[in-house]
């Protein structure tokens, strides 16, 4: 059983990845974009944290020992925790639309979305992959993937600076009052 609940996970975030590819001829043209060093970085964290989540480079020592018992509960607990990750950043994704990009950056025409999502935290697509990727480790057990998860936290936390501050220099009366009223990550705590 639970090969099926690690390939219905596989299926989740499949299934959100081509959402991402199907999107990418819809966005709109980049005015500024974060520096490439600082992409570059962003990309290695990225890699470093996938690899560790979903790679078998990683399953041996320490980084193989489970933090949670196998068993079917946990493991469906964590397939929940990922679909609705999943989910969330779909929804979010979807609702961003045209000024959504891989880095941090700043469309022409680029529009503040306040609505769905966005009304929760500010940076729900984040939100929805740190749990799709908590659920992922919960089902997995090991804590090669909680390792995987802060390192992937990490480079979220670095973006959503780089992005705070544009969203702050194109909308200034706008996004300080978003952020007066709506939380980062976590609705009411962080």
């Amino acid at each position: 059983m639970a090969l099926n609940v690690i390939s219905a996970i596989g299926y989740a975030w499949g299934a959100l990845g081509a959402l991402w590819i199907a999107g990418l001829p819809f966005t709109k043209p980049t005015l500024r974009s974060q520096p490439v060093g600082s992409r570059l970085f962003h990309l290695g964290l990225d890699l470093l944290g996938v690899s560790l989540l979903g790679s078998s480079w990683f399953v041996n020592g320490w980084l193989a020992a489970r933090f949670v018992p196998s068993t079917h509960g946990v493991q469906l607990t964590g397939l929940a925790l990922t679909i609705a990750g999943c989910l969330f950043a779909a929804w979010s994704r979807i609702l961003l639309g045209g000024n959504w990009s891989g880095r941090a950056t700043v469309k022409s025409g680029h529009e503040l979305v306040l609505k769905g999502p966005y009304a929760l935290v500010r940076h729900p697509i984040y939100t929805g992959i740190i749990a799709a990727i908590l659920g992922t480790s919960l089902a997995i057990g090991e804590w090669r993937c909680l390792v995987g998860c802060v390192v992937i936290l990490l480079k979220f936390i670095i973006k959503m600076s780089q992005e705070e501050r544009f969203m702050a220099q194109t909308f200034p009366e706008e996004y300080s009052l978003y952020c007066d009223h709506v939380k980062a990550l976590i609705p009411g705590l962080l």
